[in-house]
């Protein structure tokens, strides 16, 4: 008899990362960033930035250190944290929160998905999220033993936007969570009041979560604004809404995070959380409390997020328009630090000789072709998906970097239709 996968093969076949002999590989982004080191290519590949967050918040976090406050911090989180996440909330969105029950600190938004679903869903449940996701969804929910199911985003010449059929049809009496991202990671879209009204229809009729992961929140562009589907009527008392410091503040390597919803799934997910990393972060998370507040003071750092946003958009369209001078087809980003463009015209055309096929061959070969790292877009998607059919010849690509960096690998993207 067969033995059944361990879990953690069951983990590691969900991500793409199982290999035929059984062991496993290095994650794309691992795989890429290891091959930009290696080629010294331009690594627009891995979404991180290359410039520092904001002075007073940095600097806040060295003295903390220096103060010894480097021990164990509550396992709920700090309360002067958990005071300014509440205070947030209420003031960019109008909700209401107990920063006593209703807020709980994490280490960053991945572990508190990764106990979200583990709390509220198992064998038998179905877990849905859209498609493409962000990768580490799929290993989350196979760790949890639901099924995943998936509805699709499709690109489009406003953007990418969700296949409403395609929604309807994957929520099932078995969906106990559906797993939300927007702004989304990898398409950069900004789900629209149609798109949340019908996620929260299907919620509320089936019973169902969600948990809604909202990193991106304050990366919107062209005027879009980032509606919480929290907001919409009905939905405070069966939504979890997950954010992160990381994103906003540039500080993607302090991994400070928080879950905020009704007391009872806040609950739920600190059970689950205190037997993963019980906490962390002691010394960053006084600083993200400033950080949230800054907005709020009147001194320097005090319109970081408009800034931050504003050179973004602008990192966004000089990527964008770059990109399209090399030969690809980037789709509309509303939102993130991305931007997915369709490489088919390239492959057809200048590339033809090469042999090169799909997203993924030429990932692998840009290196050396021009010396620059992108992602392939089927590292977001599942094995044999009608959506993984129609983005194998996509790449996702970020400019969550200098305009230097991002003028660079243009300058060198520009050269494959050469």
């Amino acid at each position: 008899m067969t033995p059944s996968p361990a879990p953690w093969q069951q983990v590691a076949g969900a991500a793409g990362l199982l290999t035929p002999d059984g062991t496993t590989r290095p994650t794309i982004f691992a795989e890429m960033t290891a091959l930009a080191v290696h080629t010294r290519a331009v690594n627009l590949g891995q979404g991180f930035p290359d410039e520092p967050g904001p002075a007073a918040v940095t600097d806040a976090a060295a003295q903390l250190i220096r103060d010894g406050v480097n021990q164990y911090p509550p396992g709920p989180g700090v309360a002067e944290l958990r005071r300014a996440i509440a205070a947030h909330q209420q003031r960019h969105y109008g909700i209401d929160l107990d920063p006593d029950t209703e807020v709980l600190v994490t280490t960053g938004a991945t572990e508190a998905i990764a106990a979200a679903v583990l709390a509220l869903a198992g064998p038998g449940d179905e877990v849905l999220t859209l498609e493409p996701y962000y990768d580490s969804y799929a290993a989350t929910i196979a760790l949890s033993g639901a099924r995943h199911t998936r509805a699709a985003l499709v690109p489009g010449a406003s953007g990418w936007r969700v296949d409403l059929a395609s929604l309807r049809a994957a929520v099932t009496s078995r969906t106990r969570v559906i797993l939300l991202n927007s702004p989304h990671n990898p398409t950069g879209a900004v789900l629209e009041a149609t798109e949340l009204a019908e996620v929260a229809r299907l919620a509320r009729e089936h019973d169902a979560i969600v948990v809604t992961d909202e990193v991106y929140e304050h990366l919107t562009y062209d005027g879009l604004v980032h509606t919480p589907i929290a907001t919409l009527p009905g939905m405070a008392a069966r939504t979890l809404t997950v954010s992160s410091a990381g994103k906003s503040f540039s500080v993607t390597g302090w991994k400070i995070g928080w879950a905020t919803g009704p007391a009872e799934l806040v609950e739920a997910v600190r059970t689950v959380k205190q037997f993963l990393t019980y906490t962390s972060g002691a010394p960053f998370q006084p600083a993200i409390a400033l950080a949230l507040d800054l907005e709020t003071s009147t001194g320097p750092d005090a319109g970081w997020l408009p800034s931050l946003r504003d050179s973004l958009a602008r990192r966004r369209d000089q990527l964008t328009s770059g990109l399209r001078a090399a030969g690809f087809a980037p789709a509309p980003a509303a939102g993130s630090y991305f931007v997915m463009a369709d490489a088919a015209d390239l492959l057809r055309g200048a590339l033809a000789g090469s042999r090169i096929a799909t997203g993924d061959e030429l990932c692998r070969r840009l290196p050396q072709l021009c010396g620059v790292v992108a992602v392939p877009a089927t590292a977001f998607t599942t094995e044999g998906s009608p959506v993984e059919e129609d983005l194998r010849t996509w790449l996702r690509f970020t400019f969550v970097k200098s305009e230097a960096t991002i003028a660079a690998a243009m300058a060198r993207l520009a050269q494959l239709r050469g």
